[in-house]
């Protein structure tokens, strides 16, 4: 491992340029800065052997760019694209980044934004249930957000006009840009043919992983690799998630260290599991805590949250956490069209995995697998008083968009400590153990929420300008590490 042998005095450079190719896979002359590239660049050949060595990531690096292919164990939903405004991608917008993404394939040097769109609404007509049509308004604006998305990692660069313009009035305005066919390639570049695949497990591959007849050392080597990857791929990586041979090396010192001496993040260990803790906070996706409305009231939430769990007077429901259901793949598998699949090259999902999956079900139902203990349950009816009460106390100091939307602020900060691995939605089948209807299924609260217990609340009076009043958790303010998206 080089991080071992570079100097002192130029370690936390490169430290610096492994977070930068972890946190966002893609690294181009203006993504995510115009500094990144060349620290990638002066680092090339150190962290291309490292990352390989220790994730089984593969990194290449060109004058233009620098593009990270890593290794996916599992699908995760929590990372979605976004706009530069900020808002989610949803299926219309990335459908247009796909046919975008296959047209500049084909393009030269330069392209209007009426040309792409009209390319891509040809496109539109082979997939069914889709279209992209100019006179819509909604459409106009999927399809810019698509297009941005690109200019942000320097796909595409303004030369001249407005890309709002034309989707103001497409008759009246219009955009042209100057493509960088270097960026276009590298953006989307899958392991397999999608062509081959009856399933997305097909893209879940490390060819160094351990398989049938192979020793134990590499099983083991193997088993660390996924760790490591668990490490700088979640916010907290959760014991229970694991399997026995993969708990046994989150518990190895050696792999977690290794991990920390790369990244030069800090690990915080506890019973339950281990999070990398990035106090830089450049290295997270979603800083927490942080400012803004969303950040406070989740802050301030998860403080009535571990009270109500720490109370042994009024002591609350626990369950075991239900096993990860696998319906994200399952929808994916059934949303292929079969007429695509190029059926004589198909590869499915490893039998192999498969016959994992069933032994795992198996040991299940037969009560050989042992069970982790029980986590608190809070309904979901007590979530929605305590935030309504929040807003009641601190309202006036909340952004203008949350203060009369209290059940749109409730939804959004349960999905960012979803997203930071703190609580899980119970499904109504799970609350009532027989997939009945009971109209309150309940938050399951998992451990590392207790991080951030006792909150203590400042409200900040001198400027009405202020958004919201200054919540801090006691005690270090540090973010889990979370690569970028």
């Amino acid at each position: 491992m080089h991080a071992r042998t570079i100097d002192s005095l130029t370690l936390d450079n490169y430290q610096r340029a492994a977070r930068v190719i972890l946190a966002n896979h893609l690294v181009t002359r203006s993504y995510p800065d115009r500094i990144a590239l060349p620290l990638l660049r002066r680092w090339a050949t150190e962290l291309r052997e490292d990352l390989a060595e220790l994730f089984g990531y593969r990194l290449e690096v060109t004058e233009t760019t620098a593009r990270l292919f890593p290794v996916l164990d599992r699908l995760d939903s929590g990372r979605p694209a976004r706009t530069p405004g900020d808002r989610l991608f949803d299926r219309r917008r990335y459908a247009y980044l796909s046919l975008a993404l296959a047209a500049l394939g084909r393009a030269g040097d330069q392209i209007t934004l009426s040309e792409l769109a009209d390319q891509v609404a040809s496109y539109a007509t082979r997939v069914d249930g889709l279209e992209l049509s100019t006179d819509r308004a909604a459409d106009r604006d999927a399809f810019v957000d698509a297009v941005a998305w690109l200019g942000a990692r320097g796909a595409l660069t303004l030369a001249d006009g407005d890309a709002g313009g034309w989707a103001a009035d497409p008759e009246a305005g219009e955009a042209l840009y100057d493509i960088d066919r270097a960026v276009v390639f590298a953006i989307f570049r899958p392991p397999r043919v999608l062509q081959h695949l009856q399933s997305v497990r097909g893209l879940f591959e490390d060819e160094s992983d351990s398989g049938p007849g192979v020793s134990t050392p590499q099983a083991r080597a193997a088993d660390a690799r996924r760790v490591r990857r668990a490490l700088v791929e979640r916010p907290v990586v959760y014991a229970q998630e694991l399997t026995e041979s993969e708990r046994v090396q989150l518990g190895t010192e050696k792999v977690v260290a290794e991990v920390e001496l790369l990244t030069g993040l800090r690990a915080e260990r506890r019973a339950e599991g281990v999070a990398l803790i990035d106090t830089s906070g450049r290295f997270s996706d979603v800083r927490f805590p942080s400012t803004g409305t969303l950040a406070q009231v989740a802050l301030l939430l998860v403080g009535e949250i571990a009270d109500l769990v720490l109370d042994i007077d009024n002591p609350v429901e626990r369950r075991h956490r239900p096993a990860p259901a696998r319906t994200l793949i399952d929808a994916l598998d059934e949303a292929i069209p079969e007429s695509t699949v190029f059926t004589p090259l198909v590869i499915s999902a490893d039998p192999a995995t498969a016959q994992d999956d069933s032994d795992e079900a198996d040991a299940e139902e037969s009560g050989e697998v042992e069970q982790e203990p029980g986590y608190p349950v809070v309904p979901m009816s007590w979530i929605r008083e305590t935030v309504q009460a929040l807003t009641d106390r601190y309202g006036s100091t909340f952004a203008a968009q949350w203060q009369a939307d209290v059940p749109g602020l409730t939804r959004e900060v349960l999905a960012l400590l979803e997203r930071l691995h703190l609580v899980e939605p119970l499904a109504v089948e799970d609350e009532t153990g027989s997939g009945g209807t009971d109209s309150d299924p309940g938050l399951l609260i998992l451990p590392a929420l207790a991080r951030y217990r006792g909150a203590v609340v400042t409200v900040r009076t001198r400027a009405k300008s202020e958004l919201f009043a200054s919540a801090t958790a006691l005690g270090d303010h540090a973010y889990p590490a979370q690569k970028g998206s």
